[in-house]
């Protein structure tokens, strides 16, 4: 999973790239307003995590300017800015969430998994697709009831393609939404993450369409 995030403030942009790559999300980190909105625009990203005290244009006019662009990537507004009327004026701007500074990092990876689980139509934490699971809350995966030791990148590689079993996803968007756009991606990378799942799982479990991407069927072997 890709995240954008978007924090000035060096100290905590650090601390939140890091938490979040702890836990298999690939960060793409800004600290520019004009830049969140370019980047927002390309709608590369699975969920933008936005600061509103921002350089050169403040985060609400970024917000407000990607919905009026058609941006409908899902965003965490994070704020020292507590007042009643500034959460109002953030979520009338088009934020699905909004998070007080200071605030645990425990709550912010909680509140992540709650809204990617709505965008996915999803209502709880594990995925089951046919003879795999997944737990997006502890990381762990199962085939056929056996529990199986994935890397971070695996890990967010099975995640992706569960989450849309049935559906091709494009090479494109599972480059993007684990490598970021600030990693050089080798033109093997993810043949070789895709490699490793199939000799984990089944060499079935995962399907090539050639020339456009990768699917996992509904009901995997």
């Amino acid at each position: 999973m890709h995240i954008i995030l978007v924090e000035d403030d060096l100290q905590l942009g650090e601390a939140i790239r890091q938490a979040l790559e702890r836990l298999s999300y690939a960060v793409t980190w800004l600290r520019d307003g004009r830049e969140a909105l370019m980047a927002m625009r390309d709608q590369t990203a699975d969920l933008v995590l936005l600061d509103l005290g921002l350089p050169n244009k403040d985060g609400l006019e970024v917000l407000a300017e990607a919905r009026r662009s058609h941006v409908n990537t899902p965003v965490i507004v994070m704020t020292a800015r507590d007042g009643l009327e500034a959460r109002v004026r953030g979520l009338d701007a088009g934020a699905d969430d909004y998070l007080v500074k200071p605030f645990h990092l425990e709550e912010l990876s909680a509140r992540i998994r709650s809204l990617t689980r709505r965008a996915q139509g999803l209502a709880a934490n594990r995925i089951d697709v046919g003879v795999i699971s997944l737990d997006i809350g502890t990381c762990e995966a199962e085939y056929r009831g056996t529990r199986v030791e994935l890397t971070r990148r695996e890990f967010s590689l099975l995640r992706i393609l569960m989450e849309r079993a049935g559906r091709i996803v494009r090479r494109e968007h599972l480059e993007n939404s684990l490598y970021g756009l600030d990693n050089a991606v080798g033109s093997s990378a993810l043949e070789v993450q895709i490699h490793a799942l199939r000799r984990k799982l089944s060499f079935d479990a995962i399907r090539t369409i050639r020339g456009v991407g990768y699917m996992i069927p509904r009901d995997p072997t």
